[in-house]
C-alpha cells in the first residue's frame, strides 16, 4: 500500500472563537436542560462566534496556523479547499476570501458543501489532486459558523451545534512510508430532506425563507441518527478493508463529533476501545465540517498521535454525505 501514497498531511491548524455558550446558558432562552443535552449527546459548551466574525476570518486563521505547523508560506500553496455550508456569502465562495486574506496568491481557490462529511471529501480531492499532479500543495479547511444557521426556538437542534475552524496543508509524499493511505467518499440524495436547510437558494429565496422560517437547520433526528451509525460503520470497515489495515493497526480513532451515542456504536462496531476514541463533543458541540481537523490537531498537540500512526477518520452528515480515511501521520 505504501507504494501508492501520493499525499502527505505536512500541518494542521485550528482556530477557536473564545465565546463560550453553556448548557445552563441555553436553559434560559428555550425549553432545556443540562442533564438532557448532556445524556443524549455529549455536549457540555460550545463555541460562539462574535457578530463581526465571519466564516472567513476563522478560516483564515486556522488557514495560517496550519502553515505555520507545516512550516509553509500562503505562496507555496497552489490550491485551496474550503468545506462549508455557512460561507460569508452566496458568492464568491469563502475561499476566495482565504486566499485574499492569507495572501495565497498563487493559489486556485474554490468551496465544496458536503456538510459533516466536507473535511473528507476535501481530502480525498487534495489526495487526488496531488497524485495526479495537478497541485502540489493544497491547504484544506472545514470551517463552521453554524449558530447563524440554528433556530433558537427549535431545542431538538439549537442545542447541538457550535462554530470552529480546523485546516491542514495536504502535500507530496516523502516516500517514508506516512501519509494518506486511502479515501472513501458516499453521498445518498434520496434522503437529504431529514437535515437540511431549506432556504436561501433559488428554491426558497431569502423573502420566502425568512417569512416561512425555512433559514435555519431542520433536522428529524431519529432518522438521521439511524443512518448515521449505520453509513459511519459502513465507511470504517470500508476503508480499513481497502487499505489491508485492521483495526489493531489503527492508533485513534477520529470520528465527527455530532453525538457521543454515534460515536460509541462506530467504536463498538469496530470493537475498539475507548483509550482508542478521540472524543471532544463536550467541548465544543457539533461543529460540522470543522469537527475532525479539530480533533485531529488536538489529539497530535495531545501526543495522541506521533509520527508514523495511523489515524482513522469518519464522518456522515446531510445529504446525506459520508466518507473516511486512513492517515499515517
Amino acid at each position: 500500500m505504501q507504494n501508492n501514497i501520493h499525499s502527505m498531511m505536512l500541518g494542521t491548524g485550528v482556530a477557536i472563537p473564545e465565546k463560550i455558550l453553556t448548557n445552563l446558558d441555553l436553559e434560559k432562552i428555550v425549553d432545556t436542560n443540562d442533564e438532557w443535552i448532556r445524556e443524549r449527546t455529549g455536549i457540555k459548551v460550545r463555541h460562539v462566534a462574535d457578530d463581526k466574525l465571519q466564516n472567513s476570518d476563522l478560516a483564515s486563521e486556522a488557514a495560517r496556523n496550519a502553515l505555520a505547523d507545516a512550516r509553509m508560506n500562503a505562496e507555496d500553496i497552489d490550491t485551496i479547499i474550503v468545506a462549508t455550508v455557512t460561507g460569508d456569502v452566496t458568492f464568491p465562495s469563502t475561499a476566495c476570501y482565504v486566499q485574499q486574506k492569507i495572501g495565497a496568491v498563487k493559489a486556485a481557490a474554490f468551496d465544496i458543501q458536503a456538510t459533516c462529511s466536507g473535511f473528507l471529501f476535501a481530502l480525498s480531492i487534495a489526495d487526488g489532486f496531488i497524485a495526479s499532479g495537478k497541485s502540489k500543495n493544497t491547504l484544506i479547511v472545514g470551517s463552521e459558523l453554524l449558530t447563524r444557521i440554528v433556530d433558537w426556538k427549535d431545542r431538538s437542534t439549537c442545542v447541538l451545534f457550535g462554530d470552529a475552524a480546523g485546516a491542514a496543508v495536504i502535500s507530496s509524499a516523502n516516500g517514508d512510508g506516512r501519509g494518506v493511505l486511502g479515501t472513501f467518499i458516499k453521498t445518498d440524495g434520496s434522503l437529504g430532506h431529514l437535515l437540511w436547510m431549506p432556504g436561501g437558494g433559488t428554491r426558497f429565496p431569502a423573502d420566502v425563507a425568512v417569512s416561512e422560517n425555512l433559514n435555519n437547520i431542520k433536522m428529524e433526528g431519529p432518522e438521521v441518527f439511524k443512518a448515521a451509525v449505520t453509513a459511519m460503520g459502513d465507511a470504517a470497515t470500508h476503508i480499513l478493508d481497502k487499505t489491508g489495515l485492521t483495526p489493531d493497526d489503527i492508533k485513534l480513532l477520529i470520528p465527527h463529533q455530532a453525538n457521543t451515542r454515534i460515536i460509541n456504536a462506530t467504536a463498538k462496531r469496530l470493537k475498539l476501545p475507548e483509550e482508542k476514541v478521540y472524543v471532544n463533543i463536550q467541548e465544543y458541540g457539533n461543529t460540522s465540517a470543522a469537527s475532525i481537523p479539530v480533533a485531529l490537531h488536538e489529539a497530535k498537540g495531545r501526543g495522541l498521535l506521533e509520527p508514523g500512526d495511523a489515524c482513522l477518520m469518519v464522518a456522515f452528515g446531510g445529504g446525506f454525505t459520508w466518507g473516511s480515511a486512513i492517515v499515517r501521520v
